[in-house]
């Protein structure tokens, strides 16, 4: 898709395809009651980019729905019901995205959702399952789109967007006049998960004194990267903050500095450098060595429930902790979710499950406390900056957390 926005055209309902949609969910598993008869599986559909621009990313989040699905059907299912999943490509589409899901329930009978990868495929899905009344909780949509569009059924497990780079900014502004840069760049895709954080980072620094020498947007479809990153390099800023979404991005603009032997005191990315193994296979390690990027998980966190995922992850699959992908905790998180829901609601109605997640009730997860707030935000959540330091993928803000590492400052050169 080369992530262009693709127009999504909602389409009226009328009183026959209610009634269509209303036979259609009786003679699934699930009757209108959210019940599923004795010994039948619970049926979980998801839409994720198995190919296409998100392709990494939707691998990851497979992974980390297989897994959650695995350890709970190791506690005997939902309710004692078997989860099954039903997942289906959407090839990194807008379009593919909805009409997968209007498949999923109304050809394949799903009893439940879980969300896409990006805000950019979450929006458009969430308000086509919205027309069947299912909730839809997933943990890549926390772009402000997502929530401004009024709709009641999504849920988002994850760190909202805009909050990203607050932390990174803030220590920023924090460092002694004489430590503190004097000139930063900003670039970013048009995407509604890299745009948001933009603003919101540029207000701390330039409060701090720290001047702008260039601000580019360039479009989300974009492919040749490199007469943009020349001209970064060209302004010679100390610090840059790349609004990216994908490794590819990433891996292009470091390899685009390098060549013009441009060397930022401090560069961050908004994703990309968080995707572990496929980060440094990508650049090499010794190139990824003092990068840094905003998440709220990372592989050595030291929650219970994120650490014993982390070790089944690695049984699985292999490497090391600071290999695992954040993408693969916040799926995880959204199955932690429906857990809960499901068992307070005693079923899967999803009238009930959406009324009790805006219930303002608090859900442990892998990625910490969830609650949401009336647009479906997690607003519990704390924003971390990560940094690659040697091999490891560490805690470097807030500078005040006890598990935080100190800043490697400034970033290493690049390696030939």
């Amino acid at each position: 898709m080369n992530r262009r926005k693709e127009l999504f055209r909602a389409l009226g309902v009328t009183s026959v395809a209610l009634a269509t949609l209303f036979t259609l969910s009786t003679t699934s598993g699930a009757s209108s009651s959210g019940t599923i008869a004795k010994g039948q599986p619970v049926l979980i559909g998801a839409s994720l980019s198995l190919s296409g621009d998100f392709s990494a990313d939707g691998t990851a989040f497979q992974q980390g729905y297989e897994l959650w699905a695995a350890d709970q059907n190791a506690k005997g299912g939902l309710l004692g019901h078997k989860i099954d999943l039903k997942i289906v490509s959407d090839a990194s589409s807008a379009t593919q995205v909805v009409t997968n899901y209007q498949d999923l329930i109304s050809s394949d009978h799903v009893n439940l959702t879980f969300g896409p990868f990006s805000s950019l495929l979450t929006l458009p899905a969430a308000k086509a399952v919205s027309r069947y009344g299912y909730a839809m909780v997933e943990g890549a949509g926390g772009a402000p789109s997502v929530f401004q569009a009024g709709l009641t059924n999504v849920f988002d497990s994850a760190l909202p967007v805009a909050s990203g780079l607050v932390p990174f900014a803030q220590w920023i502004a924090s460092l002694p006049k004489s430590q503190r840069p004097k000139t930063i760049a900003y670039v970013t895709s048009t995407d509604p998960f890299t745009e948001p954080q933009i603003p919101v980072a540029e207000k701390i620094i330039k409060a701090a004194g720290v001047k702008t020498v260039y601000y580019k947007t360039f479009p989300a479809e974009a492919t040749d990267y490199t007469p943009i990153a020349d001209a970064v390099a060209s302004a010679n800023a100390q610090v840059v903050i790349l609004g990216s979404v994908d490794v590819p991005t990433v891996s292009a603009f470091m390899q685009a500095f390098e060549q013009a032997h441009y060397n930022p005191k401090a560069f961050i990315a908004t994703a990309g450098p968080d995707q572990g193994a496929a980060f440094t296979k990508a650049v090499g390690l010794a190139n990824a060595d003092g990068m840094m990027v905003p998440n709220a998980w990372f592989g050595g966190s030291k929650n219970a429930q994120s650490e014993k995922m982390v070790a089944e992850y690695i049984k699985k699959y292999g490497g090391t902790a600071a290999d695992v992908n954040a993408d693969v905790a916040e799926a995880y998180s959204v199955g932690q979710v429906i857990t809960a829901a499901v068992k307070a609601t005693g079923g899967f109605d999803n009238t009930k499950i959406i009324k009790y997640l805006h219930s303002g009730v608090t859900i442990q997860s892998v990625l910490g406390p969830v609650k949401f707030n009336s647009l479906g935000e997690n607003i519990k959540p704390t924003a971390f900056t990560f940094q690659w330091q040697g091999s490891n993928f560490v805690e470097v803000n807030p500078a005040t957390d006890p598990g935080a590492t100190k800043i490697l400052y400034p970033k290493p050169a690049w390696k030939n």
